[in-house]
């Protein structure tokens, strides 16, 4: 048996063939998923038109005890929340839920250790 681990991808829709959403902080569903099991469930994110979006999502994907967030940019604050809870982030995703899986299943997904700041204060995308 596999070691238990618990993904949360960012996505545009419900399912694994929704297509992954590029906003951590403001995206319009977190799915949840068991690497093992592939059983999933798609929240939507009741925090996207909030002010501290970022903030409130990362706390919420933090109390779902996942250990790992792919998506494609995610904001400095969000990105304290999530590594400050010990979650892995992972950046410049792009494909659906289910392909970003296998990426992640074979180890073809880098991770990132700060965001990348453009000239206004918000992650680079597809930088890593």
């Amino acid at each position: 048996m596999g070691r238990l681990m618990k993904l949360c991808i960012t996505a545009l829709g419900l399912g694994l063939d929704a297509l992954i959403d590029p906003r951590f902080d403001r995206c319009q569903y977190f799915t949840f998923i068991d690497t093992d099991t592939m059983e999933f469930e798609s929240i939507p994110n009741l925090y996207f038109d909030n002010r501290d979006a970022g903030i409130q999502s990362a706390g919420f994907v933090a109390s779902r005890g996942v250990k790992v967030v792919l998506t494609a940019e995610v904001s400095p604050k969000a990105y304290h929340v999530l590594t400050a809870a010990g979650i892995d982030v992972f950046t410049g995703i792009s494909g659906t839920v289910r392909e970003v899986i296998e990426k992640y299943k074979r180890g073809k997904l880098p991770t990132i250790s700060m965001p990348d700041l453009g000239p206004v204060g918000r992650p680079q995308q597809g930088k890593a």
